[in-house]
């Protein structure tokens, strides 16, 4: 059985924060966050408007090009970085708002690498026979979990949704192999320290800004550098394949000089990677969907490609989910 993506939505905010917004916010300059990032806008969420909203319009954009109803979704797996809430879990706020009444569904957590996490989860789910239409939603407002007075992180953040629909696609299609990684030793490079169990919400807390995204800027490239091309080239590996007969990379989007120095590795020119970080900025478990629908209007994907989808982040964890891509009919075709 092929299990592969047959729709893509994606939801932004209306409100766009340029570089040279934040020049008035922190000491930057946009020459400074375009050199070292890559990015020059992001959108930022309004208040009101939470992960679960940009989801859930994410997810009926998918059903609808798709031509599927919310009553044939049987299982919805949200990740996120930034949920509405602990508990309970975003994935059910989704379900009601898109009224998918027939869903089961959970939340599942594992950072910007949560998109591929989820990606193979719910293929595993079809794969078993049980069920036959998964959601897959990747959806953040991470613009409140930054702390604007940190030049080194506020520009590198952006909220925005991707959702995907998985089903059997036919045989010599869809997800053909895939791993997946954990660093338990590297988890206090990239975290936010409080707000939940360890450290609860305290005055202290607050004042001593722990309840945002800290990060060792250095060692998280390090790492992320490494693991696109080992992660890509593993499960390139175990389907008798090789960097060469990629035909898109699709990484999560967190650095320019990370995706050139992955690609460089892989011997994969940037012509055949996914970049749209340069609009968006890191949107975690959102940033390969929104790639991937970038490319699909684009018509730059075609019946056949191998596409490899390149998750890393906080964990440190890490993955890769291959497949051959399957043509996605709109209703309108």
């Amino acid at each position: 059985m092929g299990v592969g993506i047959i729709s893509v939505g994606t939801a932004l905010p209306s409100k766009i924060l340029t570089n040279f917004d934040l020049e008035k916010i922190v000491d930057t300059s946009d020459e400074w966050i375009t050199t070292r990032t890559g990015i020059k806008t992001r959108y930022i969420a309004e208040d009101g408007v939470n992960p679960s909203d940009l989801g859930a319009e994410a997810s009926l954009k998918a059903l609808e090009r798709a031509n599927i109803s919310p009553d044939d979704i049987d299982l919805i797996i949200t990740t996120s970085s930034s949920p509405d809430m602990i508990f309970p879990p975003t994935s059910a706020i989704i379900q009601e708002k898109i009224k998918a009444k027939r869903a089961g569904g959970f939340d599942l957590l594992s950072a910007c690498t949560g998109f591929v996490s989820s990606l193979i989860t719910g293929a595993k789910f079809i794969e078993s026979g049980d069920v036959e239409t998964v959601l897959i939603v990747g959806t953040e407002t991470l613009s409140r979990l930054v702390d604007w007075q940190d030049r080194n992180t506020c520009v590198l953040f952006g909220d925005a949704a991707g959702a995907v629909i998985l089903r059997e696609v036919g045989e010599g299609y869809g997800l053909i192999s895939w791993n997946l990684h954990l660093d338990g030793e590297g988890a206090s490079l990239l975290e936010i320290p409080a707000g939940i169990s360890r450290i609860p919400a305290t005055y202290e807390s607050v004042d001593r800004r722990l309840h945002y995204i800290k990060m060792n800027g250095r060692e998280v490239f390090k790492f992320s550098v490494r693991v696109i091309a080992e992660s890509t080239e593993e499960a390139l590996y175990k389907a008798n394949l090789s960097p060469k007969d990629l035909d898109w990379l699709i990484p999560h989007q967190a650095n320019i000089r990370i995706i050139q120095a992955g690609a460089e590795r892989l011997g994969i020119p940037l012509e055949k990677v996914g970049i749209t970080l340069d609009k968006y900025g890191n949107t975690s478990t959102a940033s390969i969907p929104l790639t991937l629908e970038e490319l699909l209007t684009n018509k730059k994907i075609k019946n056949g490609d191998l596409i490899a989808f390149v998750g890393f982040g906080a964990g440190l964890s890490w993955g890769t989910a291959l497949m051959r891509w399957k043509e996605i009919k709109d209703k309108e075709n």
